[in-house]
């Protein structure tokens, strides 16, 4: 009828329990009290290590599975996001079993609850199994203003498939670069469209390419064939040329950064703050290292009071599709930020950030959110700690 958890520390979702704590749940992992080791009775089970309730990636492409290892690593985003277009498409025996395998990545390595990027309906009928808790984020794209009104109703269409057979549906703009004024307007008039998920500023060739029409995605759009005569430069960030057309969002999750300065991040706060939404900046700092190699500024996030969250993107630009790792990523460039605040990003900031706090992110009563041990391995260091889904 119980299990009763004891381990070396216990974290909540905010911070770690006192010592000798003991975490008790039905046998379905619903939290039913946290109580001392002198009131826990019989049958508690020790564990060596960290519990903590389970994780949430707020930043994924399971769609895109089937490209592991297929794009090389350090080629920079306009070549990624061109190997992407040209070279996505496999037979779909291929990209389902990708996704199933993908899938069970995800559960292995703890994690109960994903963003998820969707451009297709492949994803549906895993996601439909249940194993996972989604937010499906239908994604459009469509720099041309004429191309805004053909790709916003594919987009529905796309999200009326996924309404039929999953809740929690939004549709969200790829990234500044790939969606006009026009179809920013069509997304946040969207009824209900209250969650959305953007890429934001991964590199400083999109800042570059708003404030003067020059740089890289130039390159891009050439390649693509998309005749971008139209467009002026604001003469702006990327950041503060679309933020405002996104006011209606209850939550935005912006995701990378890698290029936010303090001054954007300034803006963004004082923004969000002023439309009353919850703002969220994602970290993906596997995929960033993969394309790129360079990182976001994540003190100068923390120092700005910033709500930070975590993804792994896709399989398509990391090696694996772990939280744990996109922590440990963080902590050996950064290894002044405490593993308290990490686990935050991981757990309940990340519940808030899909809406999904009432189930998940933290040992509250009531809730089912998992239960991951972080048990020390050979080193009890984090590069020796691996990852174990309890319930």
């Amino acid at each position: 009828m119980y299990r009763k958890f004891n381990a070396s520390q216990i974290f909540f979702g905010s911070g770690f329990l006192p010592a000798a704590s003991v975490l008790i749940t039905d046998t379905q992992g619903e939290v039913l009290d946290i109580v001392s080791v002198a009131e826990a009775g019989e049958g508690v089970e020790h564990y060596d290590g960290i519990l903590t309730p389970g994780f949430i990636n707020c930043h994924c492409h399971l769609e895109l599975s089937h490209l592991k290892g297929l794009i090389p690593k350090k080629s920079g985003l306009v070549d990624f996001v061109l190997k992407i277009v040209n070279e996505r498409h496999f037979p779909e025996v291929e990209i389902t079993a990708a996704i199933k395998n993908a899938e069970n990545e995800l559960f292995k390595n703890g994690i109960v609850a994903v963003g998820d990027i969707c451009n297709t309906e492949f994803t549906i009928a895993q996601k439909k199994e249940g194993r996972l808790w989604y937010r499906n984020f239908i994604e459009t794209a469509g720099f041309p203003p004429e191309a805004a009104l053909p790709r916003f109703e594919k987009a529905v269409a796309l999200f009326n498939s996924f309404v039929s057979s999953l809740p929690q549906n939004n549709i969200v703009p790829h990234a500044p670069y790939s969606v006009s004024p026009s179809l920013f307007k069509l997304i946040n008039d969207f009824q209900g469209n209250n969650y959305l998920s953007i890429h934001n500023q991964e590199i400083d060739a999109e800042n570059e390419l708003f404030r003067y029409k020059s740089g890289d995605f130039l390159r891009m759009f050439d390649a693509m064939g998309i005749d971008i005569g139209f467009f002026e430069p604001t003469h702006k960030t990327s950041l503060r040329t679309y933020l405002p057309q996104l006011q209606k969002a209850h939550s935005l999750i912006l995701v990378h950064n890698v290029f936010t300065s303090a001054e954007d991040i300034q803006f963004a706060n004082s923004w969000s703050k002023e439309m009353q939404n919850r703002l969220y900046f994602c970290l993906c700092a596997n995929a960033n290292l993969y394309i790129s190699n360079c990182l976001p500024d994540v003190p100068g996030f923390m120092k700005s009071g910033c709500n930070l969250v975590l993804g792994t993107d896709s399989l398509a630009s990391n090696d694996q599709l772990s939280i744990w790792e996109e922590i440990t990523a963080i902590r050996v460039a950064y290894p002044e930020i405490e593993l308290t605040e990490m686990l935050t990003w991981a757990t309940i900031n990340g519940a808030k950030a899909l809406g999904c706090d009432d189930i998940f992110g933290s040992f509250e009563k009531g809730k089912k959110p998992g239960i991951v041990l972080i048990a020390p391995t050979e080193a009890d260091e984090l590069s020796g700690m691996t990852v174990k889904r309890l319930l």
